[in-house]
């Protein structure tokens, strides 16, 4: 593709880091104190919560939409619930909203967004009251932020991306969309035909019949590519 006229960029596990070792430490809690649907090990918690919260978030849109924090407790206390545990909703949950606010950012990210010289717009499955304290706390020059709360849904959903576009002024064609999510991203992107650059930090295989248009293991080397396109 031509050089994009501006990045379409997500946040978590694409700029700063997910929060996995909060969600490990609150699976292993409900784990450790389950007394009902005999889990085999904490995978199991961590499965059961994942597939919760992933149904909420895809139905939750519109007249029906609820913010990333309400949906997030709703799923643990239904785990917790189901897997028959004394854990405190309460306190794992704001163990995961603590971290939202002040997650770890990857080591090229900054440089990423210094080197780029193109407008950038986070696009974020998340609240935007969170998403701004952790841009604020790591002192992120970002151009212009939507997140789920503002379009009403979340990614894979068009909403979030047409919100993105429309503030930008640009058709899809025009940006590149830089993520680490095959779902929410990559899927995402695809179906509204906007090009896709896929983060794949960890060494995933690559599904087939995946369109993207890069892929790259950090934002550093995306960096690279893009600015050779000057």
């Amino acid at each position: 593709m031509d050089r994009p006229e501006a990045i379409l960029l997500d946040f978590y596990g694409t700029v700063v880091e997910e929060d996995d070792p909060v969600i490990a430490s609150v699976r292993q809690t409900i784990y450790a104190s389950a007394t009902a649907n005999d889990p085999a090990d904490p995978k199991v918690v961590g499965a059961y919560w994942w597939a919760l919260f992933s149904d909420l978030c895809a139905t939750s849109a519109g007249r029906t939409f609820a913010t990333q924090r309400e949906l997030e407790r709703r799923s643990l206390q239904g785990t917790i619930e189901y897997f028959g545990s004394d854990a405190d909703e309460d306190s794992l949950s704001n163990q995961l909203f603590e971290y939202w606010r002040r997650p770890p950012i990857f080591p090229d990210a900054k440089e990423f967004l210094h080197q780029i010289a193109l407008p950038v717009c986070i696009v974020s499955n998340i609240d935007r009251s969170d998403i701004e304290a952790a841009i604020n706390y790591h002192g992120l020059p970002i151009d212009l932020l939507v997140t789920s709360e503002d379009a009403r849904a979340y990614k894979p959903r068009p909403e979030p991306f047409h919100l993105a576009l429309e503030l930008l002024g640009l058709a899809p064609a025009q940006v590149l969309h830089v993520g680490d999510s095959l779902t929410a991203d990559v899927g995402g992107a695809n179906a509204l035909g906007i090009p896709v650059a896929w983060v794949n930090r960890k060494a995933k295989t690559t599904p087939p019949q995946t369109r993207l248009h890069y892929e790259t293991p950090d934002l550093e080397s995306l960096a690279h590519v893009l600015t050779r396109q000057r």
